[in-house]
Protein backbone atom coordinates (compact mmCIF):
# COMPACT_ATOMS: atom_id res chain seq x y z
CA UNK A 1 0.00 0.00 0.00
CA UNK A 2 1.26 3.28 -0.89
CA UNK A 3 2.25 5.49 2.20
CA UNK A 4 0.76 8.41 0.52
CA UNK A 5 -2.67 7.07 -0.79
CA UNK A 6 -4.34 10.90 -1.53
CA UNK A 7 -1.92 11.86 -3.98
CA UNK A 8 -0.84 9.17 -5.54
CA UNK A 9 -3.61 8.90 -7.96
CA UNK A 10 -2.47 12.20 -9.09
CA UNK A 11 1.30 12.28 -9.32
CA UNK A 12 1.82 8.88 -10.71
CA UNK A 13 0.13 7.75 -14.46
CA UNK A 14 -1.54 4.59 -14.02
CA UNK A 15 0.01 3.06 -17.04
CA UNK A 16 3.15 4.72 -19.00
CA UNK A 17 2.01 5.47 -22.06
CA UNK A 18 3.17 8.54 -24.73
CA UNK A 19 1.44 11.36 -24.06
CA UNK A 20 -0.11 14.12 -26.25
CA UNK A 21 2.83 16.09 -25.82
CA UNK A 22 5.20 13.46 -26.15
CA UNK A 23 3.42 12.98 -29.44
CA UNK A 24 2.99 16.47 -30.50
CA UNK A 25 6.71 16.31 -30.24
CA UNK A 26 7.13 13.20 -32.66
CA UNK A 27 4.95 14.77 -34.84
CA UNK A 28 6.40 18.18 -35.12
CA UNK A 29 9.97 16.73 -35.44
CA UNK A 30 8.41 14.39 -38.20
CA UNK A 31 6.89 17.14 -40.30
CA UNK A 32 7.29 20.37 -38.99
CA UNK A 33 4.34 22.86 -39.41
CA UNK A 34 4.66 26.62 -39.52
CA UNK A 35 8.62 26.63 -39.00
CA UNK A 36 9.16 27.82 -41.87
CA UNK A 37 6.85 30.81 -41.85
CA UNK A 38 7.88 31.63 -38.46
CA UNK A 39 11.46 31.65 -39.75
CA UNK A 40 10.96 34.45 -42.60
CA UNK A 41 10.18 36.83 -40.56
CA UNK A 42 13.59 36.71 -38.52
CA UNK A 43 17.41 38.55 -39.46
CA UNK A 44 15.93 40.86 -41.97
CA UNK A 45 19.23 42.71 -41.01
CA UNK A 46 21.30 40.04 -42.59
CA UNK A 47 19.60 40.19 -45.81
CA UNK A 48 19.88 44.24 -46.14
CA UNK A 49 23.99 43.53 -45.61
CA UNK A 50 24.00 40.39 -48.07
CA UNK A 51 22.04 43.20 -51.17
CA UNK A 52 24.65 45.90 -49.84
CA UNK A 53 27.70 43.54 -50.79
CA UNK A 54 26.65 42.69 -54.43
CA UNK A 55 23.95 45.29 -55.19
CA UNK A 56 24.89 47.94 -58.59
CA UNK A 57 24.03 46.10 -61.43
CA UNK A 58 20.21 44.64 -62.09
CA UNK A 59 20.78 41.32 -60.98
CA UNK A 60 21.84 40.76 -57.49
CA UNK A 61 21.83 37.13 -56.79
CA UNK A 62 21.11 36.59 -52.52
CA UNK A 63 19.59 33.90 -52.35
CA UNK A 64 16.01 33.25 -51.34
CA UNK A 65 15.77 32.58 -47.14
CA UNK A 66 14.92 33.21 -43.68
CA UNK A 67 14.41 36.94 -42.80
CA UNK A 68 13.31 37.85 -46.29
CA UNK A 69 9.81 38.74 -45.21
CA UNK A 70 11.06 40.65 -42.32
CA UNK A 71 13.51 42.73 -44.99
CA UNK A 72 11.07 43.22 -46.93
CA UNK A 73 8.17 44.93 -44.97
CA UNK A 74 11.47 46.90 -43.25
CA UNK A 75 12.36 47.96 -46.45
CA UNK A 76 9.31 49.74 -46.92
CA UNK A 77 9.31 52.05 -44.08
CA UNK A 78 13.05 52.51 -44.72
CA UNK A 79 12.30 53.22 -48.52
CA UNK A 80 9.23 55.33 -47.70
CA UNK A 81 10.41 57.11 -44.45
CA UNK A 82 13.59 57.55 -44.78
CA UNK A 83 14.26 57.51 -48.48
CA UNK A 84 17.29 54.43 -48.21
CA UNK A 85 17.92 51.29 -49.09
CA UNK A 86 21.50 51.13 -48.13
CA UNK A 87 22.58 50.27 -44.43
CA UNK A 88 24.76 52.46 -42.43
CA UNK A 89 28.59 52.49 -42.12
CA UNK A 90 29.22 49.33 -39.75
CA UNK A 91 32.95 50.28 -39.30
CA UNK A 92 34.01 53.59 -37.89
CA UNK A 93 36.61 55.04 -39.58
CA UNK A 94 37.60 58.58 -40.88
CA UNK A 95 38.46 60.04 -44.42
CA UNK A 96 41.11 62.92 -44.27
CA UNK A 97 41.37 65.57 -47.24
CA UNK A 98 45.13 65.07 -48.33
CA UNK A 99 46.23 68.76 -48.82
CA UNK A 100 43.70 70.44 -46.27
CA UNK A 101 43.68 67.92 -43.72
CA UNK A 102 39.88 67.86 -43.14
CA UNK A 103 39.02 65.17 -41.17
CA UNK A 104 35.01 63.63 -41.95
CA UNK A 105 33.78 60.66 -40.12
CA UNK A 106 32.34 58.23 -42.51
CA UNK A 107 28.91 57.18 -43.24
CA UNK A 108 29.57 55.13 -46.41
CA UNK A 109 29.10 51.21 -46.55
CA UNK A 110 31.73 51.35 -49.33
CA UNK A 111 34.34 52.61 -47.35
CA UNK A 112 33.60 51.69 -44.32
CA UNK A 113 33.70 48.05 -45.91
CA UNK A 114 37.43 48.60 -47.31
CA UNK A 115 38.67 50.13 -44.00
CA UNK A 116 37.21 46.78 -42.62
CA UNK A 117 38.57 44.36 -44.44
CA UNK A 118 41.98 46.24 -45.26
CA UNK A 119 44.18 43.49 -43.70
CA UNK A 120 42.95 40.92 -45.94
CA UNK A 121 42.54 42.63 -48.77
CA UNK A 122 45.66 44.84 -48.82
CA UNK A 123 48.16 42.21 -50.35
CA UNK A 124 46.12 40.78 -52.32
CA UNK A 125 44.81 37.84 -49.70
CA UNK A 126 48.68 36.89 -49.46
CA UNK A 127 50.43 36.84 -46.17
CA UNK A 128 53.74 37.07 -47.70
CA UNK A 129 53.21 40.38 -49.50
CA UNK A 130 55.41 43.75 -49.53
CA UNK A 131 53.01 45.65 -46.68
CA UNK A 132 52.96 42.31 -44.63
CA UNK A 133 56.64 42.37 -45.03
CA UNK A 134 56.89 45.80 -44.00
CA UNK A 135 54.63 45.56 -40.94
CA UNK A 136 56.82 42.51 -39.88
CA UNK A 137 60.19 44.58 -40.43
CA UNK A 138 59.01 47.47 -38.90
CA UNK A 139 57.84 45.19 -35.24
CA UNK A 140 61.12 43.68 -35.50
CA UNK A 141 62.82 46.89 -35.65
CA UNK A 142 60.69 48.30 -33.09
CA UNK A 143 61.45 45.33 -30.69
CA UNK A 144 65.12 45.89 -31.20
CA UNK A 145 65.23 49.09 -30.51
CA UNK A 146 63.19 48.12 -26.84
CA UNK A 147 65.49 45.29 -26.12
CA UNK A 148 68.63 48.15 -26.64
CA UNK A 149 67.18 50.75 -24.59
CA UNK A 150 66.37 47.58 -21.60
CA UNK A 151 70.00 46.16 -21.97
CA UNK A 152 71.52 49.98 -21.45
CA UNK A 153 69.44 50.60 -18.32
CA UNK A 154 70.12 47.30 -17.07
CA UNK A 155 73.94 48.20 -17.77
CA UNK A 156 73.39 51.48 -15.78
CA UNK A 157 71.94 49.19 -12.80
CA UNK A 158 68.74 51.15 -12.89
CA UNK A 159 65.81 49.00 -12.16
CA UNK A 160 64.17 47.27 -15.03
CA UNK A 161 61.97 44.12 -15.03
CA UNK A 162 64.17 40.64 -14.96
CA UNK A 163 63.32 39.40 -18.29
CA UNK A 164 63.56 41.38 -21.98
CA UNK A 165 61.08 42.76 -23.71
CA UNK A 166 58.41 40.75 -25.79
CA UNK A 167 57.91 41.51 -29.50
CA UNK A 168 55.19 44.12 -30.21
CA UNK A 169 51.96 42.92 -31.86
CA UNK A 170 51.41 46.33 -32.74
CA UNK A 171 54.12 50.11 -33.14
CA UNK A 172 54.17 52.78 -34.84
CA UNK A 173 52.33 53.34 -38.34
CA UNK A 174 51.90 52.05 -41.66
CA UNK A 175 50.88 54.13 -44.35
CA UNK A 176 50.02 52.27 -47.75
CA UNK A 177 49.81 53.89 -51.15
CA UNK A 178 47.69 53.25 -54.03
CA UNK A 179 47.14 55.02 -57.01
CA UNK A 180 43.15 55.08 -57.86
CA UNK A 181 42.08 53.31 -61.39
CA UNK A 182 39.66 54.41 -63.58
CA UNK A 183 36.24 54.21 -61.24
CA UNK A 184 33.54 51.56 -62.15
CA UNK A 185 30.22 52.68 -60.54
CA UNK A 186 27.31 50.36 -60.71
CA UNK A 187 29.73 47.53 -61.26
CA UNK A 188 28.53 44.29 -58.53
CA UNK A 189 32.18 42.62 -58.51
CA UNK A 190 32.34 39.78 -60.37
CA UNK A 191 33.75 37.40 -58.06
CA UNK A 192 32.91 34.28 -56.21
CA UNK A 193 30.46 35.83 -54.09
CA UNK A 194 28.54 37.18 -56.65
CA UNK A 195 28.58 33.73 -58.77
CA UNK A 196 27.93 32.03 -55.34
CA UNK A 197 24.38 33.35 -55.41
CA UNK A 198 23.64 31.80 -58.68
CA UNK A 199 24.97 28.45 -57.76
CA UNK A 200 22.88 28.50 -54.01
CA UNK A 201 19.45 29.44 -56.23
CA UNK A 202 20.20 26.35 -58.51
CA UNK A 203 20.79 24.08 -55.30
CA UNK A 204 17.46 25.55 -54.20
CA UNK A 205 15.29 24.92 -56.79
CA UNK A 206 17.02 21.07 -57.13
CA UNK A 207 16.04 20.43 -53.75
CA UNK A 208 12.96 21.37 -53.92
CA UNK A 209 11.96 19.55 -57.08
CA UNK A 210 12.70 16.30 -54.67
CA UNK A 211 8.99 15.96 -52.95
CA UNK A 212 7.50 17.29 -56.52
CA UNK A 213 9.19 14.43 -58.66
CA UNK A 214 8.80 11.56 -55.56
CA UNK A 215 5.14 12.84 -54.39
CA UNK A 216 3.69 15.47 -56.58
CA UNK A 217 3.95 18.56 -54.26
CA UNK A 218 4.87 21.58 -56.25
CA UNK A 219 4.10 23.69 -52.96
CA UNK A 220 7.93 23.74 -52.06
CA UNK A 221 9.23 24.23 -55.44
CA UNK A 222 6.81 26.56 -56.26
CA UNK A 223 7.52 28.65 -53.20
CA UNK A 224 10.85 28.96 -53.92
CA UNK A 225 10.69 30.09 -57.28
CA UNK A 226 8.61 32.66 -56.49
CA UNK A 227 10.69 33.50 -53.17
CA UNK A 228 13.70 33.60 -55.41
CA UNK A 229 12.35 35.96 -58.30
CA UNK A 230 11.26 38.54 -55.48
CA UNK A 231 14.47 38.36 -53.85
CA UNK A 232 16.10 39.12 -57.29
CA UNK A 233 13.51 42.32 -57.88
CA UNK A 234 14.37 43.40 -54.41
CA UNK A 235 18.32 43.94 -55.80
CA UNK A 236 17.44 45.39 -58.99
CA UNK A 237 16.20 48.45 -57.83
CA UNK A 238 18.21 51.40 -59.46
CA UNK A 239 17.79 53.00 -55.71
CA UNK A 240 20.81 50.55 -55.02
CA UNK A 241 23.34 51.79 -57.31
CA UNK A 242 22.41 55.69 -56.45
CA UNK A 243 23.17 55.57 -52.92
CA UNK A 244 25.97 53.30 -53.07
CA UNK A 245 28.04 55.25 -55.41
CA UNK A 246 26.86 58.91 -54.62
CA UNK A 247 30.27 61.12 -55.35
CA UNK A 248 32.01 62.80 -58.59
CA UNK A 249 34.24 60.88 -60.55
CA UNK A 250 37.69 61.82 -62.17
CA UNK A 251 39.09 63.38 -59.21
CA UNK A 252 42.90 64.35 -58.34
CA UNK A 253 41.74 64.74 -54.60
CA UNK A 254 44.41 62.93 -52.55
CA UNK A 255 42.96 61.16 -49.48
CA UNK A 256 43.97 59.24 -46.60
CA UNK A 257 41.36 56.10 -44.96
CA UNK A 258 42.09 55.26 -41.44
CA UNK A 259 40.55 53.93 -38.11
CA UNK A 260 42.00 56.83 -36.49
CA UNK A 261 45.06 57.56 -33.89
CA UNK A 262 45.84 54.57 -32.65
CA UNK A 263 45.54 52.10 -35.50
CA UNK A 264 48.51 49.87 -37.24
CA UNK A 265 47.36 51.34 -41.18
CA UNK A 266 46.38 54.14 -43.10
CA UNK A 267 45.06 54.02 -46.53
CA UNK A 268 46.91 57.05 -48.57
CA UNK A 269 44.86 57.23 -52.06
CA UNK A 270 45.79 59.19 -55.04
CA UNK A 271 43.12 60.77 -56.78
CA UNK A 272 45.32 60.52 -60.60
CA UNK A 273 41.86 62.24 -62.40
CA UNK A 274 40.54 58.74 -62.60
CA UNK A 275 39.19 58.12 -58.91
CA UNK A 276 36.02 58.32 -57.35
CA UNK A 277 35.68 61.64 -54.81
CA UNK A 278 35.85 59.71 -51.28
CA UNK A 279 35.49 62.81 -49.07
CA UNK A 280 32.14 63.23 -51.28
CA UNK A 281 31.19 59.25 -51.10
CA UNK A 282 31.82 59.81 -47.24
CA UNK A 283 29.43 62.54 -46.51
CA UNK A 284 27.09 60.78 -48.47
CA UNK A 285 23.79 62.38 -46.40
CA UNK A 286 21.52 60.02 -44.22
CA UNK A 287 18.61 61.14 -46.39
CA UNK A 288 19.47 60.84 -50.35
CA UNK A 289 17.18 62.10 -52.79
CA UNK A 290 17.09 59.97 -55.81
CA UNK A 291 15.60 60.58 -59.09
CA UNK A 292 13.72 57.24 -59.13
CA UNK A 293 12.30 57.69 -55.27
CA UNK A 294 8.75 57.57 -56.03
CA UNK A 295 8.99 55.02 -58.34
CA UNK A 296 11.28 53.16 -55.72
CA UNK A 297 8.62 53.23 -52.76
CA UNK A 298 5.55 52.29 -54.86
CA UNK A 299 7.56 48.91 -56.37
CA UNK A 300 9.80 48.35 -52.45
CA UNK A 301 5.75 48.97 -51.38
CA UNK A 302 4.68 46.41 -53.42
CA UNK A 303 7.26 44.05 -53.09
CA UNK A 304 6.54 43.74 -49.25
CA UNK A 305 2.71 42.78 -49.87
CA UNK A 306 3.95 40.23 -52.00
CA UNK A 307 6.46 38.91 -49.54
CA UNK A 308 3.62 38.61 -46.69
CA UNK A 309 1.17 36.88 -48.97
CA UNK A 310 4.28 34.60 -49.92
CA UNK A 311 4.18 33.89 -46.20
CA UNK A 312 0.88 32.95 -45.80
CA UNK A 313 0.98 30.76 -48.72
CA UNK A 314 4.07 28.98 -47.04
CA UNK A 315 2.06 28.68 -43.31
CA UNK A 316 -0.34 26.75 -45.48
CA UNK A 317 1.95 23.98 -46.05
CA UNK A 318 1.81 21.36 -43.99
CA UNK A 319 3.34 17.49 -46.25
CA UNK A 320 7.31 17.66 -46.28
CA UNK A 321 8.24 20.72 -44.80
CA UNK A 322 11.80 19.51 -44.15
CA UNK A 323 12.68 20.23 -47.62
CA UNK A 324 11.56 23.99 -47.01
CA UNK A 325 13.59 24.11 -43.84
CA UNK A 326 16.43 22.59 -45.83
CA UNK A 327 16.05 25.73 -48.84
CA UNK A 328 15.99 28.22 -46.27
CA UNK A 329 18.81 26.93 -43.87
CA UNK A 330 21.09 26.75 -47.77
CA UNK A 331 20.10 30.44 -48.34
CA UNK A 332 20.63 31.89 -44.64
CA UNK A 333 24.36 30.52 -44.86
CA UNK A 334 24.96 32.20 -48.39
CA UNK A 335 23.49 35.34 -46.92
CA UNK A 336 25.36 35.55 -43.69
CA UNK A 337 28.66 34.54 -45.79
CA UNK A 338 28.59 37.49 -48.34
CA UNK A 339 26.95 39.90 -45.83
CA UNK A 340 30.24 38.91 -43.72
CA UNK A 341 32.94 38.05 -46.23
CA UNK A 342 35.86 40.69 -47.36
CA UNK A 343 36.16 41.98 -50.49
CA UNK A 344 38.35 43.74 -52.25
CA UNK A 345 37.80 47.78 -53.67
CA UNK A 346 37.93 46.76 -57.11
CA UNK A 347 34.78 44.69 -56.23
CA UNK A 348 33.09 47.71 -54.82
CA UNK A 349 33.85 49.67 -58.42
CA UNK A 350 37.06 51.19 -56.89
CA UNK A 351 39.74 49.57 -58.38
CA UNK A 352 43.47 50.45 -56.88
CA UNK A 353 47.10 50.03 -57.76
CA UNK A 354 49.63 49.92 -55.19
CA UNK A 355 52.35 51.99 -55.57
CA UNK A 356 54.46 51.80 -51.74
CA UNK A 357 54.73 51.50 -48.38
CA UNK A 358 55.87 53.70 -45.83
CA UNK A 359 55.88 51.87 -42.36
CA UNK A 360 58.48 53.12 -39.49
CA UNK A 361 58.23 52.10 -35.85
CA UNK A 362 57.74 55.81 -34.79
CA UNK A 363 54.72 57.51 -36.05
CA UNK A 364 56.48 61.05 -36.35
CA UNK A 365 58.84 58.99 -38.45
CA UNK A 366 56.19 58.12 -41.12
CA UNK A 367 54.50 61.26 -41.03
CA UNK A 368 57.53 63.00 -42.03
CA UNK A 369 58.22 60.11 -44.33
CA UNK A 370 54.45 60.58 -46.56
CA UNK A 371 55.45 64.49 -45.98
CA UNK A 372 58.56 63.88 -48.49
CA UNK A 373 56.98 61.18 -50.92
CA UNK A 374 53.08 63.31 -51.22
CA UNK A 375 53.44 66.79 -50.20
CA UNK A 376 50.99 67.92 -48.17
CA UNK A 377 49.33 64.68 -47.54
CA UNK A 378 51.52 64.38 -43.72
CA UNK A 379 51.14 67.11 -42.82
CA UNK A 380 47.74 66.43 -43.00
CA UNK A 381 47.53 63.54 -41.02
CA UNK A 382 49.73 64.96 -38.45
CA UNK A 383 46.49 66.39 -36.13
CA UNK A 384 45.04 62.97 -36.08
CA UNK A 385 47.93 60.66 -35.96
CA UNK A 386 49.80 63.09 -33.34
CA UNK A 387 47.56 65.59 -31.55
CA UNK A 388 49.97 66.60 -28.66
CA UNK A 389 52.33 69.14 -28.73
CA UNK A 390 55.20 69.27 -31.34
CA UNK A 391 58.81 69.87 -29.31
CA UNK A 392 61.09 72.53 -31.14
CA UNK A 393 62.59 70.21 -33.74
CA UNK A 394 59.34 68.68 -34.50
CA UNK A 395 57.99 72.55 -34.87
CA UNK A 396 61.20 73.21 -37.11
CA UNK A 397 60.78 70.59 -39.12
CA UNK A 398 57.34 71.23 -39.86
CA UNK A 399 57.45 74.49 -40.52
CA UNK A 400 60.49 74.07 -43.15
CA UNK A 401 57.96 71.34 -44.48
CA UNK A 402 55.25 74.02 -44.85
CA UNK A 403 57.53 76.62 -46.68
CA UNK A 404 58.64 74.04 -49.45
CA UNK A 405 55.40 72.89 -49.99
CA UNK A 406 54.46 73.79 -52.69
CA UNK A 407 57.93 73.55 -54.50
CA UNK A 408 57.60 69.79 -53.51
CA UNK A 409 54.46 69.52 -55.01
CA UNK A 410 55.09 71.26 -58.41
CA UNK A 411 58.08 69.08 -58.39
CA UNK A 412 55.86 65.55 -56.97
CA UNK A 413 53.20 66.70 -59.86
CA UNK A 414 56.23 66.83 -62.61
CA UNK A 415 57.32 63.74 -61.80
CA UNK A 416 54.05 61.55 -61.70
CA UNK A 417 53.13 62.91 -65.14
CA UNK A 418 56.64 61.62 -66.46
CA UNK A 419 55.19 58.46 -65.17
CA UNK A 420 51.80 58.46 -66.50
CA UNK A 421 52.98 59.43 -69.57
CA UNK A 422 56.05 56.58 -69.58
Amino acid sequence: MSPFPRFSSHLLPRAFQPSQTSQAFSTQWRNPSDVFSVLLILGGNIIQQALAQLSGSRITPIAFSFGWVAYGVSAVSSAVGENRLMPSADCSCLVINGKSGYVRENVSWVIGRIVRDYESWMDGGKADGPIHRAVQGMLNERWEMDRKKWLERRAEGKDVSATEPMRPVMAGLCVSVFKAREAQPGTPGYDFLYYLGFVTMVVQLGIAAIPLGLHGDYGQILVTAVGIILALANGSLTQWRCEKWTSRKNTNKNVVLTRGNGSQHAIAILGDGQGLDLEDLAAVPNNVDVWTGKWTKLFTLSLGFLWICLLISASGLGDHSWFLLAIGGIGIVENIYVAGHWRTPEAYGIPLEFVGVICKPKVMHTLYEVEEQCPHMGRAMLETFFPGELNDEEEAKWKAYKETSNTREESWKEQRKIVRQG
